[in-house]
């Protein structure tokens, strides 16, 4: 079966393309919230549309929770800095949570010149990680660590797909799968998004876990 009808992607792409019209939200609010839930679920879906440089499988089957940022700004002279926002959801036992709304800048990107927008989808591997997401706040390199994730094509030669970093990274630019280094970064919840979409500053915690139900439009009846 190819892979970009593995049912895991297929509910990754479903919960990241919902359409966040909730009564909360002001009509500038849910514009920003529904282009960034659909942007989250192209970046997903154009990571994923060129099997041998995909996730692979066992890494989604494995993931503990998934989070994209759909065109986030890089920008390097020398030293690097990063900003963007998007979504992420946590397994749970009753399937995957809510979207989280997420913000994350900083970072030192290398030795590059220039900026472009870049998709980028991290998969949380382990508990470890998970408890580190749920704080609130993940510090890329001192707190979690990441590594660029193995590529479908690659998905054989090692037994650990976690390849023994709490974070897994994959990352494409304008059709071109990239590297990143996040190490630096900061990875906190979008609180503002947050009240915006349900209501009220929920916990990370609270919605990562499964006790906040997905937002749902308006009653028009």
């Amino acid at each position: 079966m190819r892979l970009v009808r593995n049912s895991i992607f297929i509910l990754l792409c479903t919960l990241f393309s919902w359409s966040p019209l909730v009564r909360y939200a002001s009509a500038a609010d849910q514009a920003d919230l529904g282009k960034r839930a659909q942007d989250s679920a192209k970046a997903f879906a154009d990571i994923m549309s060129d099997p041998p440089n995909a996730i692979p499988k066992s890494v989604l089957q494995a993931a503990k929770c998934v989070a994209v940022m759909p065109s986030m700004v890089q920008i390097a002279v020398g030293v690097g800095a990063s900003h963007g926002k998007g979504l992420v959801t946590c397994r749970t036992q009753a399937g995957w949570s809510a979207p989280a709304p997420i913000d994350m800048s900083g970072g030192s990107w290398g030795a590059q010149l220039g900026g472009q927008a870049v998709d980028l989808v991290m998969i949380v591997t382990n508990d470890e990680g998970m408890q580190r997401l749920l704080s609130s706040q993940m510090k890329f390199g001192t707190e979690a660590s990441v590594a660029a994730g193995p590529l479908s094509r690659h998905a054989g030669v090692s037994q650990d797909p976690s390849m023994n970093a709490e974070i897994l990274t994959y990352s494409r630019a304008r059709g071109v799968f990239v590297g990143t280094n996040l190490n630096g970064a900061s990875l906190t919840q979008d609180d503002d998004d947050t009240k915006a979409l349900y209501g009220d500053t929920l916990s990370f915690s609270d919605i990562l876990q499964g006790k906040t139900r997905n937002p749902e439009a308006p009653n028009r009846s």
